[in-house]
């Protein structure tokens, strides 16, 4: 069940509000049972027998948190719960990506493995590996499976995340007051309009220059130089609109039952290094990245050469984590290389380069043409595909257009011919005023002051959300314009991750 559906947004969404209304005038625990029930109905809509799935998995995972109370076996379930959740995730997710690369090296007929990825997986397991890595350095076991299921499987973050950690969500589930009122609930609506108005109106009509482009490319074709900058400025884009998008609709949602969700994104392109750059974006899982994976290999305690070391690991198994193919092994190894090389610099700049305006400007320039080269590899599918991208960025066996002149735009599922020239016109004119929205105007949860954002302690944002007539018609015209484009049914992008 997609969050930019009508199905949702007009019978699941306002069915569950009322039912958690009634029943949190019972008592605190009859609205966790209603958000349980109503986040299993949410799975279960995709694919029913993946439901099953989520259910062992939590109940697995809950149990073996109870198991963990006694501190003689605590570290030995811990280690055996980790490493039963990773073989979960490999079998699902890696399997075919395995076969795949071992018929490539030996050439040896291999089965045929079809295993469809369960929506989701890799960050409800994660955040059950979290759980149990926090209960064997010590943290409380949770005794409640509702209020621990609930933590897993709530359906604002249960698909795309963002990652969240036990300890700020489950005593939040429990508070005899949840803080819902009219204001919150104002809020909520009105961030769940913007992030709706993000993925629908921005990123779907940016993936019209995408999608077409990589395809050519990925099934052998070739694209003019121009082409291959329109689509990869254009994916650069679409991705932060469409996952940013899903992540503020996740907050505005939470704050519908009282809840609050932790920050995702904070303007990342603004970052003018690449470590800055990865504070900024998909920041839960920078976080839980850095916890429980960079510290636990020795972080930086350990000397420079293992510090570059265990950057590479961390970066290149986040790139693994978003998928099962070399392409993201490649995107996370370069990450990996450009924290290196920021470090490097870093260690060395105060000798070289004065703190300038200049400075900063070509600083900000080198992060983002990094980040957007590399993204090449996160959105081709093939290699060859990938490769031949990078050649036509830089005009190395550049082809013909992708599109047969004249073009085909299709904005909103309606076919408009133009000729190509006008197709790239539109298109860079689309680029032009997104990059300005991601570079000058603040983020959703800055303008909305949302309390989790002040605590980066950066300047408040104008326009300011007030809870005014002005501020709720803005709100229903961003809603009511998103509900135009919403038939084009397009996924979030991370939902295959």
């Amino acid at each position: 069940m997609l969050f930019s559906s009508y199905t949702f947004l007009f019978q699941f969404l306002p069915a569950v509000a009322l039912a958690f209304a009634a029943a949190r005038r019972h008592s605190p625990r009859a609205g966790i049972l209603v958000l349980v029930g109503a986040s299993l109905v949410f799975y279960g809509a995709w694919r029913p027998i993946y439901l099953l799935l989520l259910t062992a998995s939590i109940a697995a995972n809950f149990s073996l948190g109870l198991m963990m109370e006694d501190p003689r076996r605590r570290r030995a379930v811990g280690l055996a719960g980790v490493a039963l959740n990773l073989a979960l995730l490999c079998y699902f997710k890696y399997t075919g990506f395995i076969m795949d690369s071992i018929h490539t090296l030996t050439g040896e007929p291999l089965p045929f493995v079809n295993i469809v990825l369960p929506l989701g997986i890799s960050f409800f397991t994660f955040q059950q590996i979290a759980y149990l890595v926090d209960v064997m350095r010590g943290a409380p076991v949770e005794r409640d499976i509702f209020s621990y299921g609930l933590f897993v499987s709530f359906f604002p973050h249960l698909i795309a995340g963002p990652l969240v950690h036990h300890a700020e969500m489950i005593p939040q589930f429990k508070r005899e007051r949840t803080g819902r009122s009219a204001l919150l609930a104002a809020r909520g609506l009105a961030i769940l309009a913007a992030g709706l108005f993000k993925k629908v109106v921005i990123a779907d009509n940016l993936a019209q220059f995408v999608s077409p482009v990589f395809a050519h490319l990925d099934a052998g074709g070739g694209v003019t130089t121009s082409w291959a900058w329109l689509a990869t400025l254009s994916y650069t884009l679409q991705i932060y609109f469409d996952f940013s998008g899903y992540s503020d609709m996740a907050i505005g949602l939470a704050l519908l039952f009282g809840i609050r969700l932790p920050v995702n994104f904070r303007s990342p392109y603004k970052a003018a290094s690449i470590v800055d750059f990865w504070r900024r974006w998909h920041i839960t899982l920078s976080r839980f990245l850095r916890d429980y994976l960079y510290i636990p290999l020795g972080g930086n305690r350990q000397g420079e050469q293992r510090r570059y070391l265990n950057l590479m690991l961390t970066m290149l198994l986040g790139g693994l984590w978003h998928g099962a193919g070399w392409n993201f092994l490649i995107w996370g190894g370069l990450h990996g290389l450009y924290l290196c090389a920021n470090r490097l610099w870093q260690e060395g700049r105060a000798a070289v380069v004065p703190a300038s305006r200049l400075a900063t400007i070509l600083s900000w320039s080198i992060t983002f043409f990094a980040v957007v080269i590399a993204w090449v590899f996160f959105r081709a599918r093939t290699l060859a595909g990938a490769w031949q991208m990078l050649g036509s960025l830089f005009g190395l066996g550049a082809g013909s257009s992708a599109y047969v002149s004249p073009g085909v735009l299709r904005l909103m599922d309606l076919p408009v011919l133009v000729g190509e020239e006008r197709l790239l016109m539109i298109g860079g004119g689309a680029v032009m005023v997104t990059l300005a929205i991601a570079l000058w105007l603040p983020n959703v949860p800055q303008i909305f002051g949302y309390r989790e954002y002040r605590r980066v302690r950066e300047p408040s944002a104008w326009p300011q959300w007030r809870p005014n007539p002005a501020w709720a018609l803005l709100s229903a015209l961003a809603f009511a314009i998103s509900l135009f484009g919403m038939w084009q049914h397009l996924e979030f992008l991370y939902f295959q991750f």
